[in-house]
């Protein structure tokens, strides 16, 4: 396990950046690199499982942003002992939907949650791996809004400082790295 300090620099050691991925000019911080060492991926876990137990204490629902969240929102649902609820983009979760737009760099998109997964009042903890412009974040506190839950917080393990994405939201967040 280790300290906290030494832990957190593991965990950033695994974390490449590529140059010019997706397209020209973009440094991509890739986090599959974690999932190579279960120890490093135990790391990510319980550092993010860690600080909720100690910042929030007990959360009914941890949602899992797509598709990353989803990686690490189920790990630590079941270390919560709370529900994992999937964020999707539109058309790919059946039953009756709630859905929120966001702003995209050229046009919008539609995310959507299944209506029944999160009741009112829940206390919910958005996950996602990392946080740039904030907009698909802010939809997801629009989402969970809609179906009367309460957003305790929103979490990721990168946060990519430059892109200001925290600035849109308006509920407590944290990052594990900081990049």
């Amino acid at each position: 396990m280790g300290d906290e300090n030494t832990r957190i620099s593991r965990v950033k050691g695994a974390i490449t950046a590529i140059q010019d991925f997706p397209k020209p000019g973009v440094l991509f911080r890739d986090i599959f690199p974690l999932f190579k060492d279960p120890a490093v991926l135990s790391d990510a876990v319980s550092l993010m499982v860690e600080h909720i137990k100690d910042k929030i204490g007990s959360v009914d629902v941890i949602v899992g942003l797509e598709a990353r969240g989803f990686l690490f929102g189920p790990m630590m649902s079941v270390q919560l002992g709370c529900s994992f609820v999937p964020i999707r983009k539109k058309g790919k979760l059946p039953g009756k939907c709630v859905q929120a737009s966001y702003l995209l760099e050229y046009g919008t998109d539609i995310m959507e949650a299944q209506a029944e997964a999160i009741k009112p009042g829940q206390k919910v903890v958005i996950v996602d791996d990392l946080i740039a412009t904030g907009g698909t974040m802010s939809a997801a506190v629009e989402l969970i809004s809609k179906m009367e839950g309460r957003v305790v917080e929103c979490l990721v393990l990168i946060e990519l400082l430059d892109l200001k994405g925290v600035a849109k939201l308006k509920h407590p967040f944290f990052s594990v790295l900081q990049f």
